[in-house]
């Protein structure tokens, strides 16, 4: 059964407390933290801050994606602040391998994010550093803008990436980002997925309870 983490950038943001306490009550197992530098990507939106105030109201896991140029800086900082997960990009500015074993000394999973466009072969390195609770984060869009549809030309990565992970022995997680609704989630699911984050099909249901157990593949 696939873990769902809330994107909480779709919800009020005037009220997160209340946001989290829907996504609570939804019967979701996390909150998923996009934090953008205007950087790396080309938009701004969660920092420390925030999720210091964030982190009491709520006992959910916080699921932090970092979509930042130099993540390796700030990542004893945002553990601090109440990360639970967290996920950086291969793509970013500082080495993969210390910034993986800078989140693991932590004791939280440790996630790698990759862009539509990055293949995924570049991830075999690093797959001998990843632990049983570790994960990739593969984006079915791209990172920092809003509005896009479901990449499905990513599944086949993912795919690949399960396939890699079996062969190698792994029991790691794959975790995908971007467009997820019922029907993209299960193919995802199909692919090898068992993380989801969904944002707006979520928060913007009519009953995101219902829009959870779709989202896990469970009959309504």
């Amino acid at each position: 059964m696939a873990l769902i983490s809330a994107s909480i950038l779709n919800g009020d943001l005037a009220h997160l407390s209340a946001v989290a306490e829907t996504v609570r009550k939804a019967g979701a197992d996390a909150l998923h933290y996009d934090v953008m530098d205007g950087c790396f990507v080309d938009n701004l939106s969660f920092g420390l801050p925030v999720l210091e105030s964030l982190r009491p109201c709520t006992d959910l896991p916080i699921d932090v994606h970092l979509m930042i140029q130099e993540p390796l800086r700030f990542v004893e900082r945002f553990v601090k602040a109440g990360a639970d997960l967290l996920s950086f990009h291969i793509e970013s500015g500082s080495d993969p391998a210390q910034t993986l074993r800078a989140i693991q000394q932590f004791g939280i999973p440790a996630g790698i994010a990759v862009s539509p466009e990055t293949p995924e072969e570049r991830l075999r390195p690093l797959l001998p550093l990843l632990r049983e609770e570790d994960f990739v984060l593969m984006m079915t869009v791209r990172p920092g803008l809003g509005g896009q549809s479901f990449m499905p030309e990513v599944l086949p990565k993912i795919r690949h990436l399960r396939e890699m992970f079996a062969n190698a022995g792994m029991t790691a997680h794959i975790e995908v980002d971007g467009g997820i609704n019922a029907e993209t989630s299960a193919r995802c699911r199909e692919a090898g997925a068992d993380y989801l984050v969904a944002g707006s099909y979520l928060l913007g249901a009519a009953s995101p309870a219902e829009a959870v157990r779709l989202l896990r593949g469970e009959v309504i």
